[in-house]
């Protein structure tokens, strides 16, 4: 079994556990995986198909400049409504235009960012279908 095989996770650095779990849990409505999971240095998200999110605490959090996580979600305009009601705020990129709540269009396709509260950038799109 090689790489391609293997289910993936993305690994995101944070540099407070509870103002982390504040906003994966509360805002983006991400549970704890239960079992031996969570702790002050650790937190792993069960997301779809087998997928995780693991945030962990380190001295190099929000270091990064670029995406460090992405959803492709069926129902994208509810779920981004339910995000900026929770409070998450939708990133805007200069040069690239987006709508009133801060989608931007790159044809059919549609992708939201949003950072977290140490600037780590994660983004939903509406799938590969567009």
């Amino acid at each position: 079994m090689g790489l391609r095989d293997a289910t993936v996770r993305a690994t995101i650095a944070v540099s407070d556990m509870e103002r982390a779990a504040a906003f994966y849990e509360g805002v983006l409505g991400l549970a704890p995986q239960p079992e031996g999971s969570t702790g002050p240095q650790l937190r792993i998200y069960p997301c779809g198909a087998g997928s995780r999110l693991q945030v962990y605490v380190s001295q190099h959090a929000g270091s990064g400049t670029a995406t460090v996580a992405s959803w492709s979600v069926d129902d994208f305009d509810e779920v981004i409504d339910r995000l900026v009601a929770a409070g998450a705020v939708l990133e805007r990129y200069e040069g690239m235009p987006a709508d009133e709540r801060g989608v931007h269009a790159f044809g059919t396709h549609r992708v939201a960012w949003i950072a977290d509260p140490d600037g780590n950038v994660i983004s939903l799109d509406n799938g590969p279908g567009g």
